[in-house]
């Protein structure tokens, strides 16, 4: 493995474990602190894919799956108040959601890197965030998909509520999924500063 990976393979891992630590932590009523968190892994992936190429992102993006992987296997084994801390179901909506968002970010700003600097940053981070939120909450808490593990209750997640407090009435978890994919959206355009700073500085320094 190149050295020049080591950077964003440190920072990705520390992304995702931080991630799965703060996703403990309510922060209000629908989001928790990881979701504040875990967005920047789009970040990572995308400087990895502009400064080193797709294929180097992939492999970011791989070691941040196992690393993932682990957290979730580990969190399986810790008991809370309600169960494990990680149920089946979470373990695999995470596992999924982040490979499939992450590969779609790193093809699709593979397919726009020629254009204006801040359109493959954004537009595959917006693809990938709102592909990682469909994925992640429907299949961790979605009433239809009981069968994947039965003995995980989910009523709680399916309670019908007023979406985000205000909107028309649904089941939690999608209020709990529109929260957060709204933060990932917002996070997108922020993200797009340190991206700026960053390509600028390395590329100036290797010129």
């Amino acid at each position: 493995m190149s050295k020049s990976l080591i950077p964003g393979i440190l920072a990705m891992a520390a992304l995702v474990v931080a991630s799965n630590i703060l996703v403990q932590y309510l922060l209000g009523s629908w989001l928790t602190w990881g979701a504040l968190t875990y967005p920047f892994a789009f970040l990572v992936t995308d400087l990895t894919n502009r400064l080193q190429g797709a294929a180097a992102a992939r492999r970011v993006v791989i070691v941040g799956f196992v690393v993932g992987v682990i957290c979730s296997l580990i969190g399986t084994q810790i008991m809370g108040e309600f169960g494990p801390l990680v149920t089946l179901r979470v373990a695999l909506g995470s596992g999924t959601a982040f490979l499939c968002a992450q590969l779609t970010d790193v093809a699709v700003f593979n397919r726009l890197r020629a254009g204006s600097w801040w359109r493959a940053p954004l537009i595959s981070t917006l693809v990938g965030a709102t592909l990682d939120t469909m994925l992640f909450f429907t299949i961790a808490f979605s009433a239809g998909l009981s069968g994947i593990e039965p003995g995980n209750d989910v009523a709680w997640a399916n309670e019908l509520v007023p979406l985000l407090g205000v909107g028309p009435v649904l089941p939690l978890w999608i209020s709990l999924g529109t929260a957060d994919w709204l933060v990932k959206l917002a996070l997108a355009a922020v993200a797009l500063v340190p991206f700026r700073l960053i390509v600028g500085k390395l590329t100036t320094r290797l010129a």
